[in-house]
């Protein structure tokens, strides 16, 4: 008959007596794998069931046979006899059970089944940039006045009194010539309304202004 003493969720301590022969299997269990270490101790047949003490650095085994007692110390995997009698008092005991599996036929703790991945989120394609709105024409500026000065921005011409600029030329009546004289390549204004006269006209059409002032 083998007995097992859980230690813990993943770790256990098999004992089992065959002959004279004492048994003692630690089994380990983590992330789906399982390791165990076995050692085979000549004690004799047992008297009385094995005895196990947690202690802070594993267990300690007290079996009784009819040649004495033995201690093992069992830290993890690896075991080792004790020579001398511990002390166990106020000394926890675990439990022992009857064990009707082999260590390696030791059934491992329920796991939670892994849960599935969750599938990546697709990705977006960019999208176009709208076609920027063309720009509206720029509307074309109206003639400027101010007193006797005028502007106007196409053609480029400036007016102010007598003096007529045009196209980054300016011209003044010449003193030998009377002030109704005019080149004929150069455009006259009403200097009263602005009406653009001819160079021979005495008297603005739209408004009546004499032109020899």
């Amino acid at each position: 008959m083998s007995y097992v003493c859980e230690l813990g969720p993943d770790h256990a301590i098999f004992l089992d007596n065959q002959g004279s022969q004492t048994i003692i299997t630690t089994l380990m269990r983590g992330h789906g794998q399982q390791q165990q270490s076995s050692n085979n101790v000549n004690t004799g047949s047992w008297t009385t069931l094995p005895k196990v003490y947690q202690t802070l650095h594993g267990v300690i085994l007290e079996i009784a046979t009819a040649q004495g007692k033995y201690f093992m110390q069992v830290q993890g995997s690896s075991m080792s006899a004790m020579t001398t009698p511990p002390s166990l008092k106020n000394v926890p005991q675990l439990p022992l059970q009857n064990s009707n599996n082999k260590p390696v036929d030791a059934p491992f703790p329920s796991m939670q089944p892994m849960q599935p991945m969750q599938p990546m989120q697709a990705i977006q394609p960019i999208q176009p940039m709208q076609p920027m709105q063309p720009m509206q024409p720029m509307q074309p500026m109206q003639p400027m006045k101010m007193g006797n000065m005028e502007m106007n921005m196409n053609p480029m011409e400036m007016r102010m009194g007598n003096m007529h600029l045009s196209m980054g030329t300016a011209s003044a009546p010449s003193n030998a010539s009377s002030p109704n004289t005019a080149s004929p390549n150069v455009r006259r204004f009403c200097s009263q309304c602005g009406s653009a006269v001819a160079p021979e006209d005495r008297f603005c059409s739209s408004c009546g202004t004499s032109l020899s002032k």
